[in-house]
């Protein structure tokens, strides 16, 4: 092992010695066992061993990488493309901290239409299954996709309750925003038909699709289904609109994904065209963090980590830069297999297609540099925030504890209070604390439930934060004062925040103070802001929740307080209560079979006593 650098342990030279000269894929561990690094090989022995040779010729990243591999571990695979399969699937696994990412800890929403259902749904989801239900997506811009349910649960009257009752429609049959296939309105053959217009819309099938609705349409008709015809001839009128308002970009009516790139200083955007049917449906961008890499390296990884969890692959993809000779034609195999039809890469040098990629790149370069003048957020860290809004409120020492205030309640019922708390512009949840509120409690009073919580936080001086953030306007921020200064705590900093206009009052100020919209102090006050409003109602919720079940068992014979958590413990819901039956119920720690008997038939007797409680 004389050709490798010097430096490394007895373990690194072992498990090199060993290495198989056949395709798979590598793994590299830190001392602490974390994946840090995957990576695929024709050759594993050539490949691995290429990162402990010539150190100084490699990145500054690979050479960080390298310095902290601790073990290696190596998987064999019978082909090339099952590497590249196996190496996508363990970066989304580990996510490593060397690897090329596309997306942080979440997952990108896709569009689900279940059409293994008899009568089918569309909405959002996050998780890919194998149901049989067909899949849209990912979605990077939530936002757009969201607008696309919108719009096509406005062409169609899909159901959208996810159990129907067969005892009567609903509301949104009455206006005419459902077929109520729930009561038997409408047969499976014509919903399924809408279905299959609605996937049509969302494969990019509009002309098509304007195609068969005329032909529906006309067939009603001439069958004296005037009525059935009149719906037709609205959609009919939807689609054909949405088909006028896309814009035709290429002649040869293809399908294909253009792929813009663009860099500086705050990190990597690639801005995706989709163009299906020859026509510009729409967009996607990502944000990649710059981790020195070159743009083939960063279009590849994209292509491998994008497309494995796409639902559809088009027919080309244009890019700015192609992969490795090699790498491009292990990737278009993989595309390949994956669509079941060829997939080609293509770099154009003139044409309609080089001016949609330019087009791309320019877009790309543009959100970058919107990003950038947003108040320069990806330049400034939460301290540089914290220092921006401590100059802007004038305060004369830094921001290391902020402490922001909520009240949630449901017409003064389950009143609640939260505190969260961020540190040098972090959040610290460690110091998070919720408060149940008793002074209001049956009557809303925002502001006595304001000084309740300041007044329980602060009446014995602990840890005192260099400002308060009161989530409210004047009479909020004053009921807070009266009780702060009443404690001697003369000097301390308060706020309020008014969420209509972004206004931050001071105390004794007639004016307020209205930051820059982009800017760095303003992001770290709504910040605070909305997460203290998301820990009240999350706190709030919770409660409800605990109170609705309880006054809905307080109907019930034979079910005391004890049965009473007993069952909250074990089904959580009372939607997973009424769905148990007889036997689950008795299962439970305290009940036998006849209190389990009366509350099963409880929820199924139409009692004018339980629908109130249900309420």
């Amino acid at each position: 092992m004389t050709e490798l650098a010097e430096g490394f342990s007895d373990a690194i030279r072992n498990a090199l010695a060993v290495l198989p000269e056949k395709p798979g894929v590598y793994l590299m561990h830190d001392d602490e066992g974390k994946v840090i690094y995957v990576g695929k090989a024709v050759v594993l022995k050539n490949r691995v061993r290429s990162y402990f040779r010539n150190l100084a010729s490699h990145t500054p990243k690979v050479r960080a990488m390298v310095a902290k591999i601790a073990e290696i571990e190596t998987i064999v695979t019978s082909s090339e493309v099952e590497a590249l399969i196996l190496e996508c699937n363990l970066i989304k696994k580990y996510r490593p901290r060397y690897n090329i990412s596309l997306k942080d800890d979440k997952t990108y929403p896709y569009l689900k239409v279940t059409v293994q259902e008899d009568f089918p749904r569309l909405y959002a989801t996050r998780r890919l299954l194998k149901d049989g239900a067909k899949y849209y997506g990912p979605y990077a811009d939530a936002t757009a996709m969201h607008a696309t349910v919108k719009l096509l649960r406005g062409m169609f009257p899909l159901r959208t309750c996810r159990k129907m009752n067969p005892d009567r429609p609903c509301l949104n049959y009455h206006i005419k925003r459902c077929l109520a296939p729930c009561a038997g309105y409408v047969s499976k053959a014509e919903y399924h038909e809408m279905i299959k217009s609605v996937c049509m819309v969302l494969d990019g099938r509009t002309t098509e699709l304007e195609r068969d609705l005329r032909q529906r349409m006309q067939a009603a008709a001439e069958e004296y289904a005037f009525e059935e015809a009149a719906r037709l001839r609205d959609q009919l009128q939807a689609v054909t609109r949405l088909n006028e308002s896309q814009k035709a970009v290429t002649n040869n009516g293809g399908d294909m994904d253009i792929i813009g790139y663009g860099q500086d200083m705050t990190g990597i955007c690639l801005q995706i065209f989709f163009v299906r049917k020859g026509k510009l449906l729409g967009r996607d961008n990502f944000f990649l963090q710059d981790d020195g890499d070159g743009e083939r390296e960063v279009l590849s990884a994209f292509l491998k980590q994008y497309y494995n969890e796409a639902t559809f692959i088009p027919k080309e993809i244009v890019l700015p830069m192609l992969p490795e000779a090699e790498e491009q034609q292990l990737i278009t195999a993989w595309l390949t297999e994956k669509a079941e039809r060829k997939v080609e890469l293509l770099q154009p040098q003139r044409g309609v297609k080089k001016d949609l990629l330019q087009l791309a790149n320019d877009n790309a370069v543009k959100l970058l540099e919107e990003r950038l003048r947003k108040g320069s957020l990806s330049l400034k860290n939460d301290a540089q925030a914290a220092e921006e809004l401590q100059q802007a409120l004038g305060l004369p020492h830094s921001l290391e504890r902020m402490d922001c205030f909520d009240i949630s309640h449901t017409q003064g019922s389950e009143t609640v209070a939260s505190m969260v708390v961020f540190r040098n512009g972090s959040i610290s949840k460690k110091d998070y604390r919720k408060y149940k509120i008793v002074s209001a409690e049956g009557k809303p009073d925002d502001f006595k439930s304001m000084q309740e919580v300041v007044y329980r936080r602060y009446k014995d001086y602990e840890d005192l934060p260099s400002l308060v953030v009161i989530d409210g306007g004047k009479g909020q921020l004053s009921s807070a004062l009266e009780v702060i200064r009443g404690l001697g705590l003369a000097d301390l900093p308060v706020v309020g925040l008014a969420k209509r206009e972004e206004e931050i009052f001071l105390p004794h100020q007639s004016t307020s103070i209205l930051l820059d919209r982009d800017s760095a102090a303003l992001h770290l006050i709504q910040r605070i802001r909305d997460e203290a409003h998301r820990f009240a109602i999350t706190y709030h919720r919770k409660l409800r929740g605990k109170r609705n079940l309880v006054s809905v068992l307080d109907h019930v014979e034979g079910i005391g307080p004890k049965r009473r958590q007993e069952l909250w413990k074990a089904f959580k819901t009372l939607e997973a209560m009424k769905a148990a039956d007889v036997e689950q119920l008795a299962a439970v720690e305290g009940m036998n079979h006849a209190a389990a008997q009366t509350l099963y038939d409880f929820f199924r007797l139409d009692l004018p006593e339980k629908k109130e409680a249900l309420k």
